[in-house]
């Protein structure tokens, strides 16, 4: 027992990591980041922990890591903070390029090409400046150059921008009290698609195959509603997507949900706005729309089932006709209300309009 004692006192546990606020900021950044590397997200968690006075080994638990790497990344960070996390240079030859052959490169690759193409490849730059592919591809990672990716953006020229988004992220947030926020949509021109020969199932060493080709047995478009709260689904198909079409859905959903106040979040789509629709929505008081901003359709939640059931059920299938796929929807349907849970939003107003206005100011301070 006094062994024990003395053992305990002689290996106190580590104090809890200081970290100020922009730094843990940062380290946020680092982990949520879909483009941020394992290795460094990974380091971000472990001085997160221990920022949070959590003990060493629990953390080298929890981050299937081992005690000495914990303790190894405390240090570094204490000593130099976030550029701490950042692997060292390892030792090698010194680099054969110059500074103004290194800025050369780089000046090349944010130009566009003069052959027509859309963007340089490593060997196109590499026969140009009179370097090596693996040495362009070295300049590309220090300098964070992938011309050979590319990522799609639009921004809301909503003016109601700010409202608007403040309204919809509230109902996620903080809904009101003996209300129900419903999410809702339509995904339009669903292809009944078959392929022209059986797929070849999946088997040890070889992955599921399907000829490129196939027929088109007609299309479909479903109305869904998301209950915020619950994750549970209301959908419908049909064959169009009219403002009669949707009227007709929510009518479904006012006898789904008689009693209690409906919040529905909704895009900007013509059909959502019909003169019949609104006629209705004025003889339906405790029905209240709030609607996302042009081109931000992203923040409706029920578009993250939409994808998942695109994933899961729709993209891989095979239909013989649009009855067989709208059976498959109804199943899939189903069992996702048989085990729902709700998506759990974390992103407040402030931030999502900060984000988009850092990027807009990005944008227009590049084309000066």
């Amino acid at each position: 027992m006094i062994a024990a004692t003395i053992h305990h006192m002689a290996h106190p546990p580590a104090p809890q990591l200081v970290v100020s606020p922009a730094e843990r900021a940062a380290l946020d950044r680092l982990v949520r980041a879909r483009t941020t590397e394992q290795r460094l997200a990974q380091r971000a968690r472990i001085i997160l922990d221990a920022a949070d006075g959590v003990a060493n080994k629990r953390i080298a638990a929890q981050r299937g890591v081992n005690l000495m790497t914990v303790l190894l990344w405390r240090r570094r960070f204490e000593a130099h903070r976030l550029a701490g996390l950042r692997d060292a240079p390892r030792p090698g030859r010194t680099p054969t390029y110059t500074r103004a052959d290194r800025d050369q490169a780089i000046a090349l690759t944010l130009e566009p090409p003069p052959d027509g193409t859309t963007h340089w490849s490593a060997r196109r730059i590499a026969q140009r400046v009179g370097m090596s592919i693996t040495t362009v591809q070295r300049i590309w990672a220090e300098a964070g150059l992938k011309p050979h990716r590319v990522e799609t953006f639009k921004f809301s020229t909503d003016p109601d921008l700010v409202a608007k988004v403040r309204d919809v992220v509230g109902l996620y947030l903080d809904p009101p009290e003996r209300a129900i926020v419903l999410s809702v949509d339509e995904k339009t021109q669903i292809q009944a698609l078959d392929r022209t020969q059986p797929m070849l199932p999946l088997r040890p060493g070889l992955i599921e195959r399907r000829t490129h080709d196939y027929k088109r047995n007609g299309t479909t478009s479903l109305f869904a509603a998301l209950h915020v709260a619950t994750g549970e689904v209301t959908h419908e198909a049909r064959a169009r997507h009219t403002g009669a079409d949707f009227l007709a859905f929510l009518r479904r959903l006012d006898r789904a949900y008689p009693d209690l106040e409906l919040h529905v979040v909704l895009d900007n789509v013509s059909t959502h706005k019909t003169p019949a629709v609104r006629a209705w929505l004025a003889r339906h008081r405790r029905i209240t729309f709030h609607f996302t901003p042009t081109s931000a359709s992203w923040l409706n939640q029920v578009e993250t089932w939409f994808s998942i059931l695109t994933r899961q059920a729709i993209r891989r299938g095979s239909f013989d006709s649009v009855k067989e796929l709208v059976a498959m929807i109804d199943t899939f349907t189903s069992n996702w209300n048989a085990g729902s849970t709700p998506f759990v939003w974390t992103k407040t107003a402030d931030e999502i309009l900060a984000k988009a206005v850092r990027k807009d100011r990005a944008i227009s301070e590049s084309r000066h």
